[in-house]
């Protein structure tokens, strides 16, 4: 995926003010359109203007492609850094899927999910505000009580210029919340019209990435590094969970790629989750000279050729 620098398509600097950012696209529009241009691929430079226009206009999608930083050329290849966007609230309109379908992987990348949300604002009520939130595993395992910090994008009307409001909530984290489900904040959304009551807050969770689990729904699954004598013998061996631990009985003659399901071990639930356990057998090094008499002993002796076909 392409970088794009929406403020260099438009010929703007990063702290235009939305005028400034009219003006500039009305003179490109004027300038690519196709129907009336004569510049060579003008149809392109069109829809780059156009892709352009629809995020730095929008205050929510400028202020979280801003996020990202300067320092991108335009064209590397880039990937958006794991929670880039985390603690941003957005209403979650703005595009709709026809729309999108002429904007680039970049675009979708970075705003798919700010354009699919339905707006509820019947009778007076606020719209309903999203935004996403990490989370360590461990919180997701047991529950939790946190802090989250929201930033909220905001135009001030006599500059014309963005800015960031922050919040902070303390949010009830159920026990077992899984990727993607919502928590929903009752009355934390955009406020009403008149009487109308405001909308809701809804935040998607998003598990951080873990050294040592993959989450795949509500199972849990690891790489289990065990020694040669404990796969070729069996044991039953301590495999520790995000708290606590387990006891996991290795079958005799286990081999590297060997998975175990451990029932209900996963993430809690009703069902609850399984751990998944992938067995791979490690050598212990032949750093000693007694590591090589033990190594040299099981060569002579056991008669094993593990290229030899059955």
């Amino acid at each position: 995926m392409e970088f794009r620098d929406y403020y260099q398509i438009l010929g703007v600097p990063r702290d235009a003010t939305a005028d400034a950012i009219k003006r500039a696209f009305r003179k490109l529009a004027r300038k690519y359109h196709p129907d009336v241009s004569k510049e060579p691929d003008a149809e392109q430079h069109m829809k780059e203007v156009n892709e352009a226009y629809a995020v730095l206009s929008d205050p929510e999608k400028r202020a979280a492609y801003d996020q990202l930083g300067p320092g991108h050329r335009p064209g590397e290849e880039f990937r958006p850094p794991p929670g880039w966007d985390a603690g941003f609230e957005f209403s979650g309109g703005g595009f709709s899927p026809h729309e999108a379908a002429d904007f680039s992987d970049f675009f979708t990348e970075l705003f798919g999910h700010m354009g699919a949300r339905p707006r509820r604002a019947a009778h007076g009520r606020g719209q309903d505000h999203y935004a996403n939130i990490y989370l360590d595993l461990q919180d997701a395992f047991t529950g939790a009580t946190r802090d989250i910090t929201l930033r909220v994008p905001t135009v001030d009307k006599q500059t014309g210029r963005l800015s960031m409001v922050q919040r902070t909530l303390r949010v009830t984290i159920p026990k077992g919340v899984r990727e993607g489900q919502l928590i929903r904040l009752a009355g934390q959304g955009y406020p009403g019209a008149g009487s109308g009551a405001a909308g809701d807050l809804l935040l998607e969770v998003h598990l951080k990435p873990d050294e040592r689990y993959r989450v795949e729904g509500r199972d849990l699954s690891m790489t289990l590094p065990v020694a040669p004598w404990e796969a070729a013998l069996g044991a039953v061996i301590a495999v520790p969970l995000p708290v606590g631990e387990v006891k996991v009985r290795i079958p005799a003659g286990a081999q590297s790629g060997t998975e175990l399901r451990v029932r209900g071990k996963g993430l809690p639930g009703d069902p609850p989750g399984d751990l998944l356990l992938h067995v791979r057998v490690v050598l212990p090094p032949a750093d000693t000279p007694r590591a090589r008499e033990l190594y040299a002993t099981m060569a002579r002796e056991l008669a094993f050729d593990p290229r030899r076909r059955n």
